[in-house]
């Protein structure tokens, strides 16, 4: 998919209805995908967000057996502009500590970008550079990034940056959906299903990202800093009103498309 859609366009489709689990299920040409063992060798997975790496590569990653090198692009502080960013940045970043430590229970290694959430767009060519240093630094054997076709303006975004550092440093990169399965609908022509391969998950690890997804709780329940942890000491606040404090920015029929014995990637 190498259309660019305007950021009006792609809000429309994600706060739109999503296509339920069960049309996905329903439809064999996922099954027909062909399958393609875990990756050997260094990895370095990007996340525009932290939980994007988990979502859509996470039971992947926990069957890796070569170096782990994990980018997180933003620090997430836009997922509830109507709270205090600093400890919403605080409070994903210890989030995701606590999800990688249930996925991946061995030595990894973070990289924390801090580029300003909901505007990777606007640092793609600095963000191609941070990731070309990572690629040749790790002598990655593949790089890992969200799809370039998601409707996410960061992940979109994201997802450039690491193919175009890929391709600088001569490093394969495979792209994962995360928003695609929520606005796109089995066979739509708007995805590249040529190239898509799936990824099969054993029982063990399909229970280690389920575990490691239930520690977004900021991202799965209605949140309020009010009842969380407090954790971060940043008081400034995004200028957008954002979401209502109750709302689920990941409820179950989210959750859903990325709970499946497989996962799937575009390579």
């Amino acid at each position: 998919m190498t259309e660019t859609f305007d950021r009006e366009t792609a809000a429309a489709a994600i706060a739109a209805p999503g296509t339920p689990e069960e049309h996905w299920t329903a439809w064999d040409g996922l099954a027909r995908l062909p399958a393609v063992p875990p990756p050997s060798g260094p990895v370095v997975v990007v996340a525009a967000h932290p939980d994007d790496e988990v979502l859509g590569f996470g039971g992947t990653m926990t069957q890796l057996t070569g170096a782990v090198h994990l980018v997180t692009v933003t620090d997430g502080e836009g997922s509830h502009p109507h709270l205090p960013a600093g400890r919403i940045a605080a409070l994903r970043a210890a989030e995701l500590e606590r999800a990688l430590g249930a996925l991946v229970p061995r030595a990894y290694r973070t990289y924390r970008l801090h580029i300003p959430d909901t505007d990777v767009g606007a640092h793609e060519r600095q963000l191609t550079r941070q990731l070309a240093t990572v690629l040749r630094q790790t002598g990655a054997g593949l790089c890992v990034a969200p799809f370039t076709g998601d409707l996410h303006a960061d992940h979109e975004a994201a997802g450039r940056a690491a193919a175009a550092a890929a391709r600088q440093t001569g490093t394969p990169c495979w792209h994962y959906p995360i928003w695609m399965w929520h606005w796109a609908s089995p066979g739509d022509p708007r995805v590249p299903w040529s190239t898509a391969r799936r990824l099969p998950l054993p029982s063990w690890a399909q229970a280690r990202k389920q575990a490691a997804i239930h520690h977004f709780t900021s991202q799965i329940t209605p949140f309020s800093l009010d009842a969380g942890t407090g954790a971060g000491t940043g008081t400034e606040t995004n200028a957008d009103p954002g979401p209502a404090p109750d709302t689920v920015i990941l409820p179950p029929a989210e959750l859903a498309h990325h709970t499946r014995p497989f996962e799937t990637v575009f390579i």
